[in-house]
This record gives C-alpha cells, sequence and structure tokens, in this order.
C-alpha cells in the first residue's frame, strides 16, 4: 500500500502540492498535473453530466473505472478527485498489495466516515491484478459509502473485473493522447523552471515530433525519454540551452516500445486483427498485424498455431495445400526460430491471405457437433459395423456390406448415417478453388446412385 489514509501519497518520490521537489525525483513523475486545468488532452471525460466533470465540479463522488492505456493520466485523474473533494487519498498498487491490507485499510475508512462524515477515496491500480475473490473485499464498504473506489486498468474490465464490483462502478474509457498533445506535455516539461527541465534544454522541431510519435500515445514514456536525451546531452555553455538532436532522441529510444500484452485485450485485438485481414484476401494488411505482433514480443508458435487454424477454418479444401503449408511453416519457425523462422510466417500469411476460401468444413463441423450434442449416441447402422465374432455375424453385423473398390464407379450405395439422420446433409462445398471441383464429384455420385436404384412407385 502506499501513502496515508489522511494526507497526500508521498512514498513514490512525489512530493505533496507547494513543496520542493526532490531533484532524484522522475520527470514524468514532477511534470504531473495538480489541477484539472493542467490536464491535457482527454476531453472526452469531461461532458457536462459525465462522472468525472460532476467529480471535478465537486457535485459528485462516485466509484468509477479508469480504463485506458498506459500513460494516459489515469493516476493523476485518481489524484485530482481526491484533492478537490478533499477527502482522505489511499493509494493501493495491486501487485504490492494483498486482502489484510485491504481490509484494514477499510476498517480505517469505516471509522473516518463515522468520525468526520466523509469518504476515504480508494485508489487501486491495476485492478485487474486483484483476483475476482479478492475484489469481493471492496463490495460491502462501496455499497455502504465509506469508500468511493477508483480503479485503473490498463485490461479490458467486463474481463477482468468481478461483474458484482463492476455493476456498482462506472467504466471511464481513456485513450491513448495524440502526437500533438504529447508535443504540449514536452514543450511544458522543457520550460517549466519549477519542476520540469528549466529551460536549460532545446530541441530540435522533428527531435520533438520523433519524442511525440515514438511514446506510441503514453506520456510517461514520452517525458522519460526526454529526460534520458537531456541526460545524454550534458550542459550547454553558460547562458545556452543543450541542443537536443533527432540522433539524441534517437539513442535514448534504443528500439520502440510497442504496446502489447500477450495475456491481454491487446493479444486478442492484434490476433483478430491478422485473422480477419487473411479471411477478407488483403496480404498487405495480413503481412501488417503479422509484423505488429512479432515486434510486441508475441510468442511465434502461437502465431504459427493461428496460421494453422486458418488454414482449416477459412481456406479448407478450396486450396487443400494451404494446410500442409501451413504445418510446414509451424515447422519451419520451430527449427530455425528468429529471425529466420519469421519469414515461413510471412510467406504462410500471404499464401493464406491470396488463397481461395471456404469455410465448409468448418460449418460442416459445426453442423454435425450440434447434432451429436442434441441426438447423443445414436448407433451406426448394422451394414457398416465390424463384425469381428460369430455372435455379432448372427445378430447381422456387416449383413450385406458392399465393397466400394468392387462396386462401379468405386461408390457403394449403403446407409452410412444412423437412422435418425437418413438424408442428412453436413458438409456443402463451395464454389471456389479446389473445392468446385469436390461439389462437382460428390454430385457426379449423386447421379450415379440414383440412376442404380429402383424407380420410385
Amino acid at each position: 500500500m502506499t501513502g496515508d489514509l489522511f494526507g497526500p501519497d508521498v512514498s513514490q518520490g512525489q512530493s505533496a502540492p507547494g513543496e520542493p521537489v526532490a531533484d532524484r525525483t522522475p520527470l514524468a513523475d514532477r511534470m504531473r498535473p495538480r489541477s484539472f486545468d493542467e490536464l491535457v488532452g482527454q476531453p472526452q471525460l469531461f461532458t457536462p453530466g459525465s462522472p468525472l466533470a460532476l467529480m471535478r465540479d465537486g457535485r459528485h463522488l462516485a466509484s468509477v473505472i479508469l480504463w485506458g492505456p498506459p500513460g494516459t493520466g489515469k493516476t493523476t485523474l485518481a489524484r485530482l478527485v481526491a484533492t478537490t473533494a478533499q477527502v482522505p487519498f489511499v493509494a493501493f498498487s495491486a501487485v504490492l498489495s494483498g486482502v489484510k491490507e485491504v481490509r484494514e485499510t477499510m476498517e480505517r475508512a469505516t471509522l473516518e466516515r463515522k468520525r468526520s462524515g466523509r469518504p476515504t477515496l480508494l485508489f487501486v491500480d491495476e485492478i485487474h491484478r486483484f483476483n475476482k475473490a479478492q475484489q469481493d473485499a471492496f463490495l460491502s464498504y462501496v455499497e455502504k459509502g465509506d469508500i468511493v473506489l477508483i480503479g485503473a486498468t490498463t485490461e479490458n474490465p467486463s474481463f477482468e473485473v468481478n461483474a458484482a464490483l463492476l455493476s456498482r462502478m462506472r467504466v471511464v474509457v481513456l485513450r491513448e493522447l495524440g502526437n500533438v498533445d504529447l508535443v504540449v506535455l514536452l514543450e511544458r516539461a522543457l520550460g517549466d523552471c519549477e519542476r520540469g527541465l528549466r529551460g536549460e534544454y532545446s530541441v530540435e522541431p522533428d527531435a520533438l515530433e520523433l519524442l511525440a510519435a515514438s511514446a506510441d500515445g503514453d506520456a510517461r514514456r514520452a517525458l522519460n525519454t526526454l529526460e534520458l536525451a537531456a541526460a545524454s546531452v550534458g550542459a550547454a555553455a553558460p547562458g545556452e540551452p543543450a541542443r537536443i538532436s533527432v540522433d539524441v532522441v534517437k539513442q535514448a529510444l534504443a528500439r520502440r516500445h510497442l504496446r502489447y500484452d500477450r495475456a491481454g485485450e491487446e493479444h486478442y485485438n492484434l490476433i483478430s486483427a491478422l485473422h480477419k485481414s487473411l479471411r477478407d484476401s488483403d496480404p498487405h494488411a495480413g503481412l501488417y498485424w503479422l509484423a505488429r505482433m512479432l515486434a510486441a514480443g508475441e510468442d511465434p508458435l502461437y502465431v504459427a498455431r493461428r496460421l494453422v487454424r486458418f488454414a482449416s477454418e477459412d481456406v479448407g479444401n478450396a486450396d487443400p495445400d494451404a494446410l500442409p503449408l501451413a504445418v510446414a511453416a509451424f515447422q519451419a519457425y520451430h527449427q530455425l526460430g528468429t529471425p529466420e523462422g519469421e519469414l515461413a510466417l510471412a510467406q504462410c500469411a500471404v499464401y493464406l491471405a491470396t488463397a481461395p476460401k471456404s469455410n465448409a468444413v468448418y460449418v460442416g463441423l459445426r453442423k454435425a457437433m450440434a447434432e451429436v450434442e442434441e441426438s447423443g449416441s445414436l448407433p451406426p447402422p448394422l451394414v457398416i459395423r465390424n463384425a469381428p465374432t460369430g455372435l455379432m455375424k448372427e445378430l447381422g453385423y456387416g449383413k450385406g456390406y458392399r465393397y466400394a473398390h468392387d462396386e462401379q464407379g468405386g461408390i457403394a450405395d449403403q446407409q452410412h448415417l444412423p437412422d435418425e439422420l437418413v438424408g442428412r446433409r453436413f458438409y456443402e462445398p463451395g464454389g471456389a478453388g479446389y473445392e468446385a471441383r469436390i461439389a462437382e464429384r460428390m454430385k457426379e455420385w449423386e447421379r450415379l446412385l440414383e440412376a442404380r436404384r429402383p424407380p420410385k412407385p
């Protein structure tokens, strides 16, 4: 737990408003807005009547979940709400805190409300890190009004927050900051004489744009990179600002960091984008989303497995070569690793995007599975059952079976489905690629069998 129940949180090097700032405090923390007027971006949060607009104006405190990417102002908003409302503020990190500490804080909050009538504003960073049972600890205190809960998460709260808790809170969605917003923050930090870099550095316009673009919408990352770039150029001549160039920024960046969580929503968003781009026969988008996932650190074998799945689900028998190619790409990466094996994944993605498409096998299997679920263990017809014993032969197992290779056209006219399902069709081939030939072959077999059967009376 961080912070004190009855005072500002100063445990992470952040000073209370009006106090001197320690030199060791990171620039991003020093430049944290101290009032709602200093906020940059996120105008959608403060539309008239919205929860944050009401809290900003001191009209109503409400429990909310702040959902958004890193560095978009979730912690800052919670602190500003507490300052405006003039209520006790406690900050938790779900990574560092346990249920015992939460319950102790809840008990202190109950006593504080009895003493002063004020609720305690409890801010839980990374609330999705608490499991759903642990989140239950907040429920009764939120309902009684002892606490106003503000949770921050980078993960979709629909998946990560207890439904009972979620129903008692409003979800507020924060967006990544735009480059224009980030430039404003960077320029403010460069010129701020109290908390920032005091005008001791100047940044080339292209370098400033690079700082903003490389931050991927994350204000903290932009300010951290600026601070690192400033440290690398050192001090200039007296009275002259040190100059931060594009090359200096590139060195500070080292490698662009892409927002991604291999177990979270962004993981599912990107694999969905890859799958649907391939389904829509767009090799350009397919390569882009493949590159995005690989660059962000996704397990390439996971991507390879999804390509194998796609080959059966969306290409199917329209191009029977797609599945062995996808399996080969999986094996190639497994044997070669990064970076050599990534090319095999790219080749596979382009092949799948440009292949003819059919989901007939996928649809057929779903129909068959639904039938099995509904009708249960229907027995196969006697004619196609195996008869390894005399008793089974006496019971009619395999009686009248016709060997297809001995039949005209290589097809035997006999019952294969259970009695209850005779005539049901599960696989309906499409008209694309090789599947068109399959469809014609099936029609020819049907014509051949029909010609053998006696005419109907």
